[in-house]
C-alpha cells in the first residue's frame, strides 16, 4: 500500500507552508555540512597537505556531481508544476526521470575518469595535496550514480512538499560517517591499521550509497508513484528533463568555477592559504543554512502556484523569502566577526591557515544578505520553469566576474590572498544586480509582473 501524503502547496498562509518545508530542509544541510566537515576534521588529523587535497578533491568531484544538484532542481520544479495542474502523468514522469539519472550517472563516470587528473592539474601545484586529491576524487567519482539517483528522487519528493526525507537521510549518513571515519582512516589498534587518507573517501562512498538506498525508498512508497506499473520511457520527459536541468546544472558548476578560480589564484600563495579558505567555506555554509533551507522550500511553492494560476502566491512567496533570508544573515554577521577564529581553530593549530580563514569569513561576511537574494531569484526561476536565468546569473558572476575581479585586485592593485576575497564580493554584488534585471523581465512574461506584496 502506498503511503506518504501529497501536500497542496496552492491553499493556506503562505508561512507555514515555508517553515515547514524549510526547516527539515535546513537540518538535513546542517548534517551534510557537518558530514563534510567531519571529514575536514579528521585530514587534519593527518596533516595539512591531507587537508588540501581533500578541498581539491572535493571540487573536482562537485563540478561533475552538479549535475545531482541540476536534476534536483529539475525535477522538483517539473513534478511541483505538474501537480499543480493535477497532471496523471506524474508517475511516468518520476520513474523516467529516475531512468534518466541513472543513465547520466554511466555517462558521467566515463568522462569523468578521462578528465580529473586535467583538471586538477590546472588549479594547483605538482606535490604531495595534489596526488592526495586525485586519489580522493576518483574514490568519490565511485559513489556519483548514489549521488545523482538521490537528488533525482530528492526533487520528486520536494515537489510533494516532503524535505523530511532528505534531512532523515543526510542525518544518518553523518553518524554513519562519524563512525566509519576513524575506523577505516586508523583501523583497530592491534589488529588492522586502516586506509590512512583513503579511509576518509570510502567512508564517503558508502554513506552516499546509503542515502541513495533510504531515499529511493522513500520515493517508491509515495503516493506519486501510483501507478509505478504503467509507466514507460518517455524520450519527451526526458528532453524536459534535461532542459531544466542543464542551466541549473551550469549554474552549479560556475559555482564550483568561481571556487576553483579562487584556488588557482590561492596556490601561489601555499596549501596553508589553500587549507584555510577550505575550511572557512565549510562554516560559511553552516552560517547559510537558513537560507538554504527557505530557499529550497521555495521551488515547489512557486512551482505549485505557479501551475495552479496563484500568481499572487507566487509574488508572496517570494518576498517573504527574501525578507526572513535577509534578516537571518544581518543577525549571523556579528557572530561570524566575534567567533570565527575560535571556529577555524576547531579545525587546525596552523595559525597562517586560521588567518586565512578569518580573513576570508569577515569580508565574504559582509554580502551574506545578497546572498540571500540571489538564492531566493534562482529558485524563483526553477519553479516558473524558466532556469536559463540562473546559468547566466552564474556565469556572469562566477565565470567572468570572479575571475575580473580577482586578476585586478592582485595583479594591478597588488593585494595578497586578502585580493582573492575582495574580488569573490566585488562578483557578488554584480550578481545580484543581474539577478534583479532576469528576475524583472522573467516574472513580467509569466506572472504578470513582480509587484510589491503586503
Amino acid at each position: 500500500m502506498k503511503t506518504g501524503h501529497v501536500k497542496d502547496l496552492t491553499s493556506g498562509p503562505i508561512l507555514i507552508h515555508l517553515r515547514a518545508l524549510a526547516i527539515p530542509a535546513a537540518l538535513g544541510m546542517l548534517f551534510h555540512t557537518l558530514y563534510n566537515i567531519t571529514d575536514v576534521y579528521f585530514a587534519s588529523m593527518l596533516s595539512t597537505d591531507s587537508q588540501s587535497g581533500l578541498s581539491l578533491g572535493y571540487l573536482v568531484f562537485f563540478f561533475i556531481a552538479a549535475f545531482g544538484f541540476g536534476l534536483n532542481a529539475s525535477m522538483a520544479g517539473l513534478m511541483g508544476h505538474a501537480i499543480g495542474q493535477k497532471n496523471k502523468e506524474t508517475s511516468s514522469l518520476a520513474c523516467n526521470g529516475i531512468i534518466f539519472s541513472i543513465f547520466l550517472a554511466i555517462f558521467l563516470m566515463v568522462f569523468g575518469w578521462l578528465i580529473g587528473f586535467r583538471m586538477l592539474e590546472l588549479v594547483s601545484e605538482p606535490g604531495v595535496y595534489r596526488d592526495l586529491g586525485l586519489r580522493y576524487y576518483f574514490w568519490l567519482l565511485i559513489s556519483l550514480p548514489a549521488f545523482l539517483i538521490s537528488y533525482t528522487c530528492n526533487g520528486i519528493l520536494q515537489a510533494q512538499g516532503n524535505t523530511i526525507a532528505m534531512q532523515r537521510a543526510l542525518v544518518s549518513a553523518f553518524f554513519l560517517n562519524l563512525l566509519l571515519n576513524p575506523l577505516l582512516i586508523f583501523g583497530v589498534p592491534g589488529f588492522w591499521g586502516g586506509f590512512g587518507f583513503d579511509g576518509i573517501a570510502i567512508s564517503t562512498v558508502i554513506s552516499n550509497f546509503w542515502v541513495m538506498a533510504f531515499i529511493l525508498f522513500n520515493v517508491i512508497r509515495s503516493r506519486v508513484l501510483s501507478s509505478f506499473y504503467h509507466w514507460s520511457i518517455r524520450i519527451n520527459f526526458f528532453i524536459e528533463i534535461t532542459k531544466q536541468m542543464l542551466p541549473p546544472t551550469m549554474s552549479f558548476q560556475m559555482i564550483i568555477v568561481g571556487v576553483l578560480i579562487m584556488q588557482f589564484a590561492l596556490k601561489d600563495f601555499g596549501s596553508e592559504a589553500i587549507a584555510g579558505y577550505s575550511i572557512a567555506v565549510r562554516i560559511e555554509q553552516l552560517v547559510l543554512l537558513p537560507i538554504l533551507g527557505i530557499t529550497h522550500a521555495l521551488i515547489p511553492l512557486v512551482a505549485q502556484n505557479f501551475g495552479a494560476g496563484e500568481y499572487n502566491r507566487v509574488r508572496e512567496s517570494l518576498f517573504l523569502c527574501i525578507k526572513i533570508g535577509m534578516v537571518s544573515m544581518i543577525i549571523a554577521y556579528p557572530i561570524i566577526w566575534f567567533f570565527s577564529s575560535y571556529a577555524m581553530m576547531l579545525f587546525t593549530d596552523n595559525h597562517e591557515v586560521v588567518d586565512v580563514g578569518v580573513s576570508y569569513l569577515t569580508i565574504d561576511g559582509l554580502v551574506l544578505p545578497i546572498y540571500a537574494f540571489l538564492f531566493s531569484v534562482n529558485s524563483l526561476l526553477q519553479g516558473l520553469k524558466r532556469p536559463t536565468g540562473i546559468f547566466w546569473i552564474g556565469f556572469v558572476r562566477q565565470g567572468i566576474g570572479s575571475a575580473f575581479f580577482i586578476w585586478l585586485f592582485i595583479s594591478i592593485f597588488g593585494f595578497d590572498y586578502w585580493g582573492v576575497w575582495y574580488g569573490a564580493v566585488v562578483s557578488v554584488i554584480l550578481g545580484s544586480l543581474l539577478s534583479s534585471v532576469v528576475a524583472y523581465k522573467v516574472s513580467k512574461s509569466e506572472i504578470d509582473g513582480i509587484k510589491i506584496v503586503n
